[in-house]
C-alpha cells in the first residue's frame, strides 16, 4: 500500500485538520469531533447538514459553506458518524428555522441520523430529513436496503442549499426534496479498486483487462464485470441505463455531471463527457447544466458515474447556477 500519509488509525483526523487550515474563513472542526462547519451564519434561516463516512472528498466537508451545507458530519473511512457526532452538528447549524438533513441511502448512515434526528426534537429543534438513493445500478446491495445513495447527492446539496438560502421554509424544502430525489440517477463504472488505509489491501479484486458496471462508492459489486471497453462503450452502456430508468422523450431537460471516482484522470472525465454528450445529443434531449470533477469520490478508486437530473421545475436549474461560496464548487 502507498499511501502519503502518517498513522493509518488517524487519517480522517488529520485529514480534517489540513481542511480546516486550508479553508480557514469558510469552514472551523467542532472541537474533538468529526464536524465541519461553516462560519458563515444565516440567522432566521433553515440550516442544511449532511454526511457519512469519510473516503469520499470532497463530500461532504467541501460543500459545507455559503449557499449550501451549514455543516457536515465525517464519519471514520466508510463507516456512518455516530448519532452524538450527528446531534452536534445539528445543534451547531440550527439558525432557529430548523434543521433539514440530506442523508444517502445506507442502513448506518439512515438508522444513525434518524436516531440523531430524535435527539434534536427532545432539544425542541425541528428536524427534517431527505433520503438520496440515486443510484439505478443495483437494489439491496451491501450496506443499503433498497438503491444506494451516491454521486447525485451532491446536485441536492446544491438545489436544496439554494433553496434555504433564499429563505424557504423547512416544511418548503422537505417538499422540495420528495420532489427533487426521484428525479435524480447515477450509475458507475469501475476499472480498478480503492484501498482503505486501515486495511492497506484491496476492497475487491479486477484484473488488469476488466471492469466492472454500477460498483458502489464502497467497492460494493456491481451488475456485470468485463473486458474493458472504450470511453464511447462504457458511454452507451450508462446512457441506455439511465433512458431506461427515465423513460425520457426528446425535448426532456436535464443536469448533467460526470463524477470522477478518485484516480481517474480528468482528461479521461472529459473524453467520457464529451461521449455523453453525443448521445444525449442523439436523444433529442436538452442539458442547460453540467458539471465534471471528483465530487463524490471513493478514495483511489478508478473509474466515473453518471448523474442526470431531470429538470421538472425551472427553478431547480436557477438553483444550480446559483454562486456559493464553498470549498469545492468551482
Amino acid at each position: 500500500m502507498k499511501k502519503i500519509i502518517n498513522d493509518p488509525g488517524k487519517v480522517v483526523d488529520e485529514m480534517l485538520d489540513g481542511f480546516v487550515y486550508a479553508h480557514e474563513g469558510k469552514v472551523e472542526r467542532l472541537e474533538g469531533t468529526g464536524v465541519i462547519y461553516r462560519t458563515f451564519r444565516d440567522e432566521g434561516k433553515v440550516a442544511l447538514i449532511s454526511g457519512g463516512g469519510s473516503g469520499h472528498e470532497p463530500s461532504h466537508a467541501g460543500f459545507v459553506g455559503e449557499g449550501m451545507l451549514s455543516a457536515a458530519v465525517c464519519g471514520e473511512v466508510f463507516t456512518s458518524p455516530t448519532p452524538n457526532q450527528i446531534f452536534e452538528a445539528i445543534k451547531k447549524a440550527d439558525q432557529g428555522a430548523g434543521v433539514f438533513m440530506i442523508v444517502k441511502n445506507y442502513t448506518g448512515d439512515v438508522m444513525n441520523f434518524d436516531m440523531a434526528q430524535e435527539l434534536a426534537e427532545m432539544e425542541d429543534i425541528q428536524v427534517e430529513k431527505i433520503v438520496v438513493d440515486d443510484d439505478i445500478a443495483v437494489e439491496d446491495s451491501t450496506y443499503t436496503a433498497g438503491k444506494r445513495g451516491v454521486a447525485g447527492t451532491v446536485l441536492v446539496h446544491k438545489i436544496l442549499g439554494a433553496a434555504a438560502a433564499e429563505g424557504q421554509t423547512l416544511q418548503e424544502i422537505k417538499a422540495l426534496a420528495e420532489r427533487l430525489v426521484p428525479n435524480v440517477k447515477t450509475i458507475g463504472v469501475a476499472i480498478s479498486p480503492a484501498t482503505v488505509p486501515e486495511v492497506g489491501k484491496p476492497g475487491f479484486v479486477l484484473q488488469e483487462d476488466e471492469m466492472e458496471y454500477g460498483v458502489g462508492i464502497h467497492g460494493e459489486p456491481g451488475y456485470r464485470r468485463e473486458k474493458i471497453k472504450s470511453s464511447k462503450a462504457i458511454a452507451e452502456e450508462l446512457v441506455t441505463r439511465l433512458k431506461n430508468a427515465f423513460n425520457w422523450k426528446e425535448g426532456d431537460r436535464f443536469a448533467l455531471l460526470v463524477n470522477g471516482l478518485g484516480a481517474t484522470p480528468l482528461m479521461e472525465q472529459y473524453i467520457f463527457t464529451k461521449d455523453v454528450h453525443a448521445l444525449l445529443d442523439r436523444e433529442g434531449l436538452t442539458v442547460p447544466f453540467r458539471k465534471v470533477g471528483n465530487l463524490m469520490t471513493s478514495i483511489d478508486l478508478a473509474g466515473l458515474s453518471l448523474t442526470l437530473v431531470k429538470l421538472e421545475d425551472e427553478a431547480w436549474l436557477k438553483f444550480l447556477k446559483r454562486p456559493v461560496s464553498v470549498p469545492a464548487w468551482v
